[in-house]
């Protein structure tokens, strides 16, 4: 052992001796980069600012995959025909005919150029995660490298050639690897499952870039995990052609993305935009959601109607003549040119201000004939010269710029929405099959927040408006005709640099160096929102509404997504019942301008084992949720802990009692969860611990919490930074923790329409231990 042990210290050493090689020499030749004096010629920067930006990726792609650079190794039937094994001396092969083949997280070459290191994306690094004893697809044994920072700590073999198993460098250890992975302490952060990648998940990560991919799975299969690394996979494999479009990863909470925000990172990838629900619209972050009942309405595929209503209600065509100054000259303008105007306009198809445009000018020439003709008639001469200095009297006149204003008004996507909510009247002639009741839930004063719930109406309604310019803006103009001549000088410098694939001409724009800070793909994108992704991963998309999954449509138009979550753990009021409802407002809306519907194929593909949660927490979970008449997906799961789930009962007859509901009352149900964790810190005090209850106890278990453990508990989505984390169910979504002490289960079930799938979700955040108070 101790021998083999060596042996692989010493062949990983050498990965991060070139790996170190390969830093220094980015940053080298950065440096040369940066200190070139290239003047003011922009051809000139434009090269060199692609160079330096291909160095400064390199350096933090090598410096984010340097914790567990390699963690595993193929022992194969054949000599290796990757070219590992081309050289006898080289490293790769280490005198052993080239019958191993090293996994890592990223591809590395010796200054020969022969493979040292395979990326665990490319076809040659598949078999890692897909041989078995029955098809061990030309291996004949597969080991683990366990590493502590740079040194090997463990070895751990799977044999499939029978032959191996006398053979005394063979570490037979069974699953250890996976084991240790899954029983792991929580950090509060999501780590990567390279190193343990299992065939089911595996066939699904290199699944085809295009079309729909649904991944169905109870809580705990990984789907999470299996998302991330299937964005990884795809950049790999797909480099061409998402390397100027990217990809957007969807998280429900601000708090999800936070905890899952290091694992693309260390898979070598930052080319990604990671934005929640709250965040889809560019200038808008909101962390609120309406009452159920609200967000239920804002998210049903007839807001888009009334989004569309209410854009076309503000062309408004006059009902009567209006008297008009010329300087001097009085002009009377019946309805019908302001109407033929707007007819023409509106037959372009254009968006609401970019059809503005049209209408004036249409309106513009309308009214230059009619003056022309008025002054002809009492007798003034006119030619064509004069008709131009008319147009521009007419176009400067304040009764003609109130009158164009008054028919077809510039709007911005929130000015619309704001109005829609805060005039009661306009909204009810807009929506005359409304119930009070229901128009009474939109009603807010102006200048409130907006929620997660008006995001997709502002998309929707930025997409019917299109861009808004309250004015004419002589350096915004400037800015962006300089951005076009920007973009022509890189596309020249590309081609002389022979680097097309590998940088775009709008990064290079986007990265001048007399900018401050230069951007990325992924940053443009972000604050884009017209920006076409080439592929949108979307977790926990069961909780999605119609009005999400028209604006998430938008932001890919090719329609390549991955779709991750359990239609059993919806929990939002607007959320479907199948998928096949679900992704009905993705696959089955109308392009603009198309009469027919588009249609994408979808996958499904399940997940059924459940690495996360011990069995005795999955069993009691699932009989919970199954009485409930939840339909779930079951799910086996592969380990059971020590730690029974604990029932915690509370005095029912104790004081200060919440008038509002039935149950334990809430000064008990506190102090009984205070107890809980107390005795569950008592068992682990290093693990993480969540404490999940209804969102009217966070607040009260915080402050009871506190002085207990003083520095240790934070609420929300602050709380992934500390070891107690106060959180609702809907916030703890997606994320796991070393124990879950779940307060008031009657209450969450209590708490919506949907509280079942809720108290369904809480009951299976937990690796170890779960206790129920209540």
């Amino acid at each position: 052992m101790s021998s083999e042990l060596d042996r692989e210290r010493a062949y990983v050493g050498t990965l991060y001796t070139r790996l170190d090689e390969l830093k220094a020499d980015a940053r080298v030749r950065l440096e040369g980069v940066r200190r070139e004096s290239v003047g003011g010629n922009h051809q000139s920067r434009s090269e060199r600012d692609a160079y330096a930006r291909l160095y400064e990726d390199t350096i933090a792609q090598l410096g984010a995959v340097d914790e567990r650079l390699a963690f595993g190794r193929l022992e194969l039937e054949q000599p290796d025909t990757l070219g590992q094994s081309g050289d006898p001396e080289s490293p790769a092969v280490s005198g052993e005919g080239g019958r191993y083949r090293y996994i890592g997280r990223i591809g590395l070459r010796d200054r020969a150029h022969h493979p040292i290191l395979l990326d665990w994306r490319v076809p040659g690094a598949a078999a890692f995660y897909q041989a078995t004893a029955a098809t061990p697809q030309g291996v004949r044994a597969r080991r683990h490298l366990t590493l502590d920072g740079r040194s090997v700590t463990r070895l751990e073999d799977e044999v499939f050639d029978p032959d191996l198993l006398d053979r005394d460098d063979v570490q037979l250890q069974g699953e250890g690897a996976l084991m240790a992975a899954l029983t792991a302490q929580r950090t509060g952060r999501m780590t990567d499952i390279v190193a343990t990648i299992q065939a089911e998940q595996d066939r699904i990560i290199r699944a085809p870039l295009d079309g729909v991919l649904v991944v169905q799975g109870g809580p705990g299969t990984g789907k999470t995990a299996v998302a991330l690394h299937r964005a990884a996979y795809l950049l790999y494999s797909h480099r061409e052609r998402l390397r100027g479009s990217g990809v957007l990863v969807v998280g429900p909470s601000r708090s999800f993305l936070r905890y899952i925000e290091q694992v693309l990172p260390s898979l070598g990838e930052s080319g990604v935009v990671l934005s929640s629900l709250g965040g889809l619209y560019p200038g808008v972050e909101s962390q609120i959601d309406d009452a159920p009942e609200t967000a239920a309405i804002k998210g049903r595929a007839e807001m888009a109607d009334l989004i569309r209503r209410a854009v076309r209600s503000r062309q408004i065509r006059p009902t009567e003549a209006t008297t008009i100054d010329i300087n001097g000259e009085r002009l009377v303008v019946q309805p019908d040119l302001v109407g033929d105007a707007m007819r023409r306009a509106q037959e372009r198809g254009k968006p609401h201000n970019e059809g503005r445009v049209t209408f004036n000018k249409a309106a513009l020439s309308a009214l230059t004939r009619l003056l022309v003709a008025q002054m002809r008639e009492h007798g003034t001469t006119v030619d064509e010269s004069d008709e131009a200095v008319l147009r521009e009297d007419i176009r400067q006149s304040y009764d003609v710029r109130v009158l164009l204003n008054t028919a077809w008004i510039p709007l911005s996507a929130e000015k619309l929405v704001e109005d829609l909510y805060a005039r009661p009247n306009w909204l009810a002639s807009l929506t005359p099959r409304w119930t009070p009741e229901q128009r009474a839930l939109l009603l807010r004063a102006r200048g409130s927040e907006f929620t997660i719930s008006d995001v997709p109406l502002l998309d929707e309604a930025a997409e019917l408006l299109g861009e808004f310019q309250a004015g004419v803006d002589p350096d915004k103009l400037a800015r962006k005709q300089q951005r076009k001549r920007d973009i022509e000088n890189a596309e020249r410098a590309i081609e002389n640099m022979g680097v097309e694939g590998m940088v775009s001409a709008e990064q290079i724009a986007g990265g001048f160096a007399e900018r401050a800070a230069s951007m990325t793909t992924a940053e443009r994108a972000a604050g884009d929102r017209t920006w076409a992704f080439g592929h949108v991963v979307v977790d926990e998309a069961q909780e999605l509404s119609p009005m999400q999954w028209r604006l998430l449509s938008r932001r890919c138009p090719l329609r390549s997504f991955t779709v991750v979550g359990d239609i059993a753990q919806a929990s939002s009021p607007a959320s479907a019942s199948s998928w096949d409802r679900a992704l009905q407002s993705l696959l089955g809306r109308r392009r603009r301008g198309s009469e027919a519907p588009t249609s994408a194929p979808w996958t499904l593909e399940e997940l059924t084992v459940n690495y996360r949660t011990p069995t005795q927490i999955v069993e009691y979970a699932e009989r919970i949720a199954v009485a409930s008449g939840l339909r779930i997906t079951p799910s086996r799961s592969v380990r059971s802990s020590e730690w029974p789930v604990r029932e915690v009962p509370v005095d029912a007859g104790a004081a200060g009692s919440d008038a509002s509901r039935g149950g334990a009352p809430r000064d008990a149900l506190v102090a009984t969860a205070v107890e809980a964790v107390v005795a569950d810190r008592a068992v682990d005090a290093e693990g993480t611990l969540a404490v999940i209850a209804p969102q009217g106890l966070v607040a009260p278990l915080v402050e009871a919490l506190s002085p207990v453990f003083p520095g240790q508990v934070a609420p929300g989505t602050a709380s992934l930074t500390k070891p107690i984390s106060v959180l609702s169910p809907a916030t703890s979504k997606g994320l796991e923790f070393d124990a879950v002490v779940l307060v008031d289960p009657d209450g969450v079930r209590e708490s919506s329409e949907r509280g079942n799938a809720s108290l369904y979700v809480a009951m299976t955040r937990p690796t170890q231990r779960l206790s129920v108070v209540g």
